[in-house]
């Protein structure tokens, strides 16, 4: 038997948490639970960082996952154009969290002349990275934050689609806060899924492997509060609404400094979610032959 640890909500602290029920019919039998204080959907039994690490570098990536497809080309150019506006990459060094094979570093690099850095566990893919010339820590972000790295060396830290994939995203966000200078900025890329249309099946947004490779879930209010409760302040968030990707800028200010934010009604949640089962239930019903 794995080990396995529980979670608190790591928006708000809470412990009191509702399973959604339907969640279980496309995750293997695996339950998925909404904070009753603030909203937030989140996997409350997972295992250890490394072992969530491994499992992406070692199961997920490769055959099953790799950034060269045109849809996350798309995504990541969307992405680094988005928090340009914010803050101008040129000749800022620009630290990417969960790097993957170096490709939104890369388009940093050649597109909008930033200097480049990546933290990535994957040694596969710290080897491509290191072939486009781009330098990297092989490793989690909580082994580089426990590590003697160097911080307050970053102008911006990227985290694209790779928040919702860690051990902790507390642990992912205190580890950019030690790596921004003060002032610098933070952009989180994340599927845009709860409390909007619906953009695809259930059953294509869930599946039955081990639900802790994507143990958090986030809707723009939970993102957001998140990012204020760790010491940012947002200050730009896309048309989430309309597209599939909810982006979010935030500056680094210290928690002291930061308004409060609130998330989203559990109850509300909790009837997105059935509902969302309800319409891949029938639509997919119209499918069958």
């Amino acid at each position: 038997m794995m080990a396995l640890s529980e979670f608190p909500c790591e928006v708000c602290g809470g412990t009191d948490a509702v399973e959604i029920p339907c969640v279980r019919l496309y995750t293997n039998d695996q339950p998925l639970h909404v904070c009753k204080q603030c909203g937030f959907v989140y996997v409350k039994a997972r295992r250890e960082a490394q072992e969530i690490a491994d499992s992406w570098s070692n199961e997920l990536f490769g055959e099953c996952y790799t950034a060269k497809r045109p849809a996350i080309k798309a995504s990541h150019l969307y992405f680094l154009d988005f928090l340009n506006n914010y803050c101008l990459l040129k000749n800022k060094l620009t630290v990417d969290i969960g790097a993957g094979e170096g490709q939104l570093l890369e388009y940093a690099r050649d597109l909008y002349a930033a200097r480049v850095y990546g933290i990535e566990p994957s040694h596969a893919n710290c080897s491509l990275m290191r072939e486009k010339g781009i330098d990297c820590y092989e490793g989690t972000i909580e082994s580089y934050s426990a590590s003697s790295a160097q911080k307050g060396i970053a102008d911006a830290v990227t985290i694209a689609w790779s928040l919702e994939t860690c051990f902790s995203c507390r642990h992912m966000l205190a580890g950019a806060w030690d790596i921004l200078k003060d002032g610098g900025h933070i952009m989180v890329g994340t599927g845009s899924r709860i409390l909007v249309p619906f953009r695809k099946a259930l059953s294509d947004y869930l599946g039955p492997g081990p639900t802790d490779t994507h143990p958090v879930h986030f809707s723009a209010n939970t993102l957001r509060a998140l990012l204020k409760s760790c010491g940012f302040e947002p200050t730009g968030i896309n048309r989430f609404h309309d597209t599939d990707f909810l982006c979010v800028v935030a500056q680094k200010v210290g928690k002291e400094k930061t308004s409060a934010f609130a998330g989203d009604d559990f109850l509300a949640v909790y009837a997105f979610f059935e509902r969302w089962h309800q319409e891949t239930q029938y639509y997919l019903s119209l499918c069958r032959d």
